[in-house]
């Protein structure tokens, strides 16, 4: 540096102050950037009906006449599970006193998808595990019946486990008999 020792070792001095001095308080009102917040894909319920796997929700739809109709099932006496809607999410007929699997029928967005659980129709009356290519269905029922008739409907849940980890439970109820 050139010129007045003096000046330049003042002009040093107050840059180093500058520096290691806190910031006045005009500045601290300045707000931080506020870091971006992603836009979900969809609604915060159906977000959250899903957990782990690769983020992609698992949806289930309920089985219509035309999906049995094209998709037939055989055995004696079947049971379904309902989860607020008249058409079922899963429906699965066995064949009683047979050790012979259950076959069942459940709907991943607009994809029949065939299950099948050990035991016949026998196996499936306190709930059942349902396996098909890349998931597990599991019925557990979680009180008593209601109602009255041959079929009272119990209180249960569905469990849809997806090969990658992904998990989707739903409540409704589970219903068998002829």
């Amino acid at each position: 540096m050139t010129g007045h020792p003096r000046a330049a070792a003042a002009a040093l001095a107050a840059l180093t102050l500058a520096a290691c001095s806190p910031r006045p308080a005009a500045d601290k009102a300045e707000p931080a950037p506020a870091a971006p917040t992603p836009t979900p894909a969809a609604p915060p319920a159906a977000q959250s009906a899903t957990v782990g796997g690769d983020g992609s929700p698992i949806q289930l739809s309920p089985l219509t006449a035309a999906d049995r109709e094209a998709n037939p099932l055989e055995g004696e006496l079947g049971c379904g599970f309902s989860a607020g809607d008249p058409e079922p999410l899963l429906i699965a007929m066995g064949v009683v006193g047979s050790r012979d699997p259950a076959f069942g029928l459940v709907k991943v967005g607009d994809y029949v998808e065939r299950v099948a659980a050990p035991g016949g129709f026998d196996g499936m009356l306190k709930g059942a595990t349902f396996s098909g290519r890349g998931k597990t269905v599991s019925i557990a029922v979680t009180g008593p019946a209601r109602g009255g008739g041959e079929s009272p409907p119990s209180p249960a849940t569905l469990t849809y486990d997806r090969a990658d980890g992904a998990r989707r439970v739903i409540e409704g109820e589970w219903t068998c008999g002829p």
